[in-house]
């Protein structure tokens, strides 16, 4: 299968068009849509999972040691990340595509394996894109509970849409930041309709150590996975993600989408934070870190969340969680949206040591008004 280059152009179908017409909504603009208040510039923005470390050392100087280069397309330096990925993983490059953050593989991926006669599958509550992305495709879209350990309950998904086509796996969760075991990934994968696929999206997956789907698509599984260097990496205003899965799988993405290319600053910056060695260890160490003073916080002032393993967490605040949004916006604090499912909850990203004692402060100060 050739590499996708600027060379390469995908010839545009039907679905094309339509991919073309999506919107494609990425966490700010999710939050955004979802009323996020105009903030100044010292409001602290713990609302769209960003990482706010940013771009590492390696990647600041990568990226700024390419901007000579610029005026060219310079299509090597993709594969080149491509080949570091596919190193570290035990992979075959074939099977590693580079996309513009994570979002765009998510929603053209839909595209490819839903239709109105084949149901999109999701957890709920959880990441919403693929939702509307099957709206486009008129899908029916099946929203399974997750079960009273917060993971996905893969029987109940299977036996809710014995026709889908289309079984989403967000590991760890987004919103909850809880995880699905593998063995139950497994048995999704073991036991789905046929022709249908399993798509692993590990966004958050660098702030756990548990193992990752890729050894499904390595084994020639109906598996498709998607990285990005947006969360631990801190490159979410960068954006450069990796669709995993077999050549074939990948071409049905891919052709529903057409020309992807991705900036070089974006495929430096990724190929420098993939070479950094301590990198993701000590980003987790961090984050883990004030994740678990931050729980501690809230259980000696008689909050209940739900426990995290990623840089964000559900708390419940025992009313509409829209009403405690809107006033922590007045105290100069962003908080994530509300699930449907779990109305009086809200979505926290774990944000810097000094970002969370602003929240403590405001928190404190809503839930007692």
């Amino acid at each position: 299968m050739p590499r996708f280059s600027r060379r390469s152009f995908l010839h545009f179908s039907a679905a094309a068009a339509t991919a073309t017409a999506l919107q494609i909504m990425t966490e700010p603009m999710l939050a955004a849509a979802s009323r996020r208040r105009p903030h100044s510039p010292d409001a602290v923005m713990i609302d769209a999972n960003e990482n706010p470390l940013g771009p590492s050392q390696g990647a600041r100087d990568a990226m700024a040691a390419i901007l000579p280069r610029g005026g060219r397309y310079s299509d090597e330096l993709t594969d080149e990340l491509v080949q570091t990925f596919a190193q570290r993983e035990g992979l075959n490059p074939d099977y590693v595509r580079v996309t513009v953050g994570s979002t765009p593989a998510l929603a053209l991926s839909v595209l490819a394996f839903t239709s109105p006669q084949r149901s999109y599958v999701t957890a709920d509550p959880s990441f919403e894109l693929g939702m509307m992305a099957a709206e486009h495709s008129g899908a029916r879209v099946v929203k399974v509970p997750l079960t009273k350990n917060y993971a996905h309950d893969v029987k109940a998904m299977l036996a809710a849409a014995p026709g889908a086509g289309y079984f989403y796996i967000c590991n760890p969760n987004n919103p909850s930041g809880t995880l699905t075991a593998q063995a139950d990934i497994e048995y999704l994968v073991e036991n789905k309709p046929k022709d249908s696929v399993v798509v692993a999206d590990e966004a958050y997956i660098h702030f756990t150590e548990m193992p990752s789907s890729i050894e499904m698509v390595k084994a020639g599984k109906d598996v498709i996975v998607l990285r990005t260097f947006s969360k631990v990496y801190g490159m979410a205003g960068i954006r450069c993600g990796l669709l995993i899965a077999r050549p074939e799988l990948s071409q049905k993405v891919l052709e529903r989408g057409g020309f992807n290319f991705n900036p070089i600053t974006a495929v430096v910056a990724a190929t420098a934070s993939l070479k950094d060695p301590a990198l993701v260890a000590e980003r987790r160490r961090i984050n883990a870190t004030i994740r678990q003073q931050t729980f501690q916080w809230l259980d000696r002032n008689g909050f209940s969340y739900i426990p995290s393993e990623s840089n964000c967490f559900l708390v419940d605040t025992k009313r509409p969680g829209q009403e405690v949004r809107d006033a922590m916006a007045k105290e100069n604090v962003m908080i994530g949206r509300v699930w449907p499912i779990m109305p009086t909850y809200v979505r926290i990203t774990v944000g810097t040591q000094e970002e969370m004692d602003r929240f403590q402060t405001a928190f404190l100060k809503v839930m007692k008004a």
